[in-house]
Formats: structure tokens, sequence, C-alpha cells
């Protein structure tokens, strides 16, 4: 009889995703990000690794710069949601799609598109300043990064200080234990950053509610009329909503409703 051949050693595989480190999660990078800039905007110059010094000032390495620049485009989406109208004018067309009964007549891509547009239309002054003020001297190299975001952050912080309430101001400033100022730019980025998003989360809810009074009307008046009729068997929606439409349209709604928008904007 031949002898058994030797067993073989049991390969045990190693997954490879479990030697590699975990990856610190995007949104958290971002959300340090976000923290972190407008600081180092508003912040004097000071002595960080890798910086060169010239005479007083302190100024980013080319690494750092860069580091900054890719960091701020990761952030662009959040920008111009957080720092811009287009929260109050998406929540308004949502709110006014919902009130006209047109959930699936009025796609999300359109609303989205239309505040988009009217961000654009409404925020190119400020647009304007910062890149006369910041990007231009910074491409021409007359001023550093540093400088340069302090230049992109005064023109914003003015535009968002203008929609913002008093008391979500003093709200969020007594919750972030700052002391009170005198002037109100004197607050960190942060502070104005989330009152104008509370500010601009309170002004579209009432524009909402102004334009969805009609239109309730409207279907109150439909749902008794129905309901006097005994026709208690046909969707109220059937009969409102071409009548909706109709009044939308007579008024030239749309021309109403960008105008209320755009001039609720304070510049």
């Amino acid at each position: 009889m031949t002898a058994a051949p030797p067993a073989q050693p049991r390969c045990t595989r190693v997954s490879l995703r479990a030697r590699l480190p975990a990856r610190p999660p995007g949104t958290l990078i971002a959300l340090l990000a976000l923290i972190l800039l407008p600081q180092l905007a508003a912040a004097a110059p000071i002595e960080i690794i890798g910086a060169t010094s010239d005479g007083a000032t302190t100024e980013f390495t080319v690494k750092t710069q860069v580091l900054i620049i890719m960091t701020l485009l990761g952030l662009l989406p959040v920008l111009v949601l957080m720092m811009t109208t287009f929260t109050r004018f998406v929540i308004v067309l949502s709110l006014l799609r919902q009130a006209l009964g047109l959930q699936q007549g009025l796609p999300n891509r359109i609303v989205t598109g239309v505040a988009l547009i009217l961000t654009l239309l409404v925020m190119r002054p400020v647009g304007t300043q910062i890149w006369n003020d910041a990007f231009v001297p910074f491409d021409e190299e007359r001023i550093g990064l540093q400088q340069a975001l302090a230049n992109a952050e005064a023109p914003l912080s003015k535009f968002m200080l203008a929609q913002t309430h008093k008391g979500s101001l003093a709200l969020v400033a007594q919750l972030a234990g700052e002391s009170a100022v005198t002037d109100p730019m004197q607050h960190g980025f942060l502070v104005k950053l989330s009152a104008f998003v509370l500010s601009e989360l309170k002004t579209a809810f009432q524009i909402g509610c102004m334009l969805f009074i009609p239109f309730l009307v409207i279907d109150l008046v439909v749902s008794s009329l129905l309901m006097a009729m005994g026709m208690m068997m046909l969707s109220p929606l059937v009969i409102s909503l071409p009548l909706k439409l109709l009044m939308f349209v007579l008024v030239d709604g749309w021309t109403l409703t960008v105008t209320t928008l755009v001039s609720s904007v304070h510049l």
C-alpha cells in the first residue's frame, strides 16, 4: 500500500480591505473644512507648518493653497445651497407645486433648475464683487490666499446679514456662546451662516403660506359643493385642479411668484 500524501496546509484568505486603514468619511472632511476655512480667512496671519514668511506676513505654501482650493471646489454644492437664496427659492417653488397639486406635472429637476437660475440672478452683484475683490487680485498675485478668502468673506457676510432676522442672529450667538457685539459683522462666520439658514427657512415658509391660502380656498369651496350635491365618490382634485390652474394662468402666477421671490431679497 502506498502512503497517503501529507496533508497540505489550508490557506487562509485575508481580506485586503481588513488590512487597509479605514478612510475617514467624506462628510466629516467636508464639515471640518467648512468650519476651518472661514476661520482661516478671518484670522490674522499665523505661522503654520510649511509656510513661508516674508517679513511680518505669513502665507500658505503652494501645496496648502492647492489643498484649500480643491476643498472649496468640493464644497461648492454646499456653498450654493447654504450661503445663497437657493434654499428660499426651492422651498417656495416646492410649496407652490404642492398647493397646485402638480406632484407629477412639475418635476423636481424643473423646480431645482428654476430656483438655481433665480439664485444666479439675485447673487450676481455679490459674485461680481467677490470676483473683482478676491479672485482677480489673487490671480494676478497681488494678494495671498488668506487675504483673498477674507475679501471673499466680507461681501458674502454682508449679504447674509441683510437677509438674517435679528432674533435668529441673537439666538445662534447665544447658543454658540459668543459675547454681545456692537456690529453684527463681528460675529463668527459660522454664527452668521447658521442664523442666515434659519432666517431663510422662516422667510420661505412665510411666502409659501401666502401662496397656499388662495388654492386652499378653492379646495374648500370645491369640496363643499361636491358634498352638497351628494357627489362624495368624486375626487375633489378632479374639479379643483383645472380651476386652480385656470386661476394661476389668469393672474399670471409665475410672474407674481418670481417677482415676490426676487423682491424679498435685500441687497
